[in-house]
């Protein structure tokens, strides 16, 4: 899963990648 490496990559966008996952992948 893509969000565990953003978590650790953007901890700010942890909260935003549970709620909106496939936006982030886009980005």
């Amino acid at each position: 899963m893509p969000t565990i490496n953003q978590l650790v990559r953007k901890p700010r966008v942890a909260e935003v990648t549970k709620s909106k996952v496939p936006a982030l992948e886009k980005c």
